[in-house]
This record gives structure tokens, sequence and C-alpha cells, in this order.
């Protein structure tokens, strides 16, 4: 993926971006369980203490298994196109029969009885990545509000609205990735991290606001104000 040089406050990035601990380790964002190999190269890091690092990661696959099983409607079998998904369904058969038991059809329309606690603590997880790492601004406290639905269940209106980059009517901090995209471009600009699999948008309005996209599946909007 291009990746733009951070010229901000290194000041903002010397600890970890979701709690504010010891930067310990690095942490990749968005999480390798929700992109296929080969990964793109220079994935976007962050640094993060190691409690942080490694205590997403059942959660992340949840995220990763439910956004696969949700686009193709079944839990494993050959329609499973993600490698990745079909090898944890496999050597978690646990999973597999928590999402199965998920599974409603309704009107002839498969949908899934989500965790919502899981599927909102990867989402935050990801926000709070997003802003260190894009704006220069780690935000550590509970957000305005958070927002996930499957883009196919958005309006033709709705999807634009999310789809379009707002005019920006103040700044990202001076030096960060997002003001350097923004000096080329005048706008926001979409990210993508690999196409069809992950994308994300980093702004500053009267806040911070992070929209991602899981998959060209699940619609993502995370707001500080």
């Amino acid at each position: 993926m291009e990746q733009v040089e951070n010229y901000g406050d290194e000041r903002q990035m010397s600890w970890c971006v979701y709690c504010g601990g010891p930067t310990e380790t690095r942490d990749h964002v968005p999480s390798k369980v929700l992109l296929d190999e080969p990964y793109p190269d220079n994935l976007p890091v962050v640094p993060a203490c190691a409690q942080c690092n490694s205590s997403f990661s059942l959660d992340e696959e949840y995220l990763a298994c439910l956004n696969e099983c949700a686009v193709r409607g079944v839990i494993g079998g050959d329609s499973i196109e993600r490698v990745k998904v079909m090898r944890i369904l496999a050597e978690k058969p646990a999973l597999a029969k928590m999402l199965e038991e998920a599974k409603v059809v309704i009107d002839g329309q498969t949908l899934f009885r989500i965790e919502s606690n899981r599927v909102r603590n990867v989402v935050l997880k990801l926000a709070r990545g997003h802003a260190a790492f894009e704006l220069n601004t780690p935000q550590f406290g509970e957000p305005a509000y958070i927002a996930v639905e499957p883009l196919c269940s958005l309006s033709h209106i709705l999807v634009s609205a999310f789809e379009t980059p707002p005019s920006m009517d103040v700044w990202p901090e001076a030096g960060s990735r997002a003001m350097m995209r923004c000096a080329k471009s005048s706008a926001p600009t979409w990210v993508t991290v690999q196409p069809g699999r992950y994308r994300y948008l980093a702004y500053v309005t009267s806040g911070i606001l992070i929209r991602i996209v899981i998959g060209e599946y699940l619609a993502c909007e995370v707001a500080w104000l």
C-alpha cells in the first residue's frame, strides 16, 4: 500500500495507542487476520503494550470469520473464499459451531445474530489505531458513537454519504500523514490497505472521525467529538 511519512510530533506515538501504556511491541492496523496473503508492503504499524497487542486476537478472528460467513451466507465449505478463514474455522470447531448457531434464515435471506460487544471491541481498536497512525492523534477516551452496518443494508443516499470524503474545515495535526495527503489533494482520501479486503478514511472535523470498510461488506464509523 502507498504509505506517507509521518512528520508529526513523535511524542504522540511514545505510548500504546490503545491504552496509553508502555510501548513494548508494535501492532499492525489492521490486524493481518483481516487481510489475505501475500500481505501488502508497508502495512500500518503502531506502538502498543504487550497486553493490548495480544488481547484482541480472538475477537479479531471472530470478526474476520463472521464477515466472510455473512458475505457467503454459509459456515465453512467451498463457498468460503478466504483461505485464512477456512483454516481458522477448521482449527477452531467451537467458533464454527458458534457461528452456525448464530445463523438464521429470514425470508430466504441468511442473517447472523452477532456478538455486538466483540465487534465493537475490534472496530474501536482499529479506529484508535488509525487515529494514531494517520492523524498522529491517539484517542484513549470513549468515542461519541460507533456505527457498524453492512454496506448492502444502507440506502444509496447513505452509501454515497459514507463513501464521499467530507469537505474539510479543520486541518489535521501539522506533519501527520493525513495532513500530508490533504496537502496533495486538498481533501481527505480513502486509504486502501488491500483492495477488496480493507480500506479506511481518517479526518478531522469538529472532532476525530474514522471510517472503515472490511471486505467491501462491513461499513464502520467511529467518532470522537
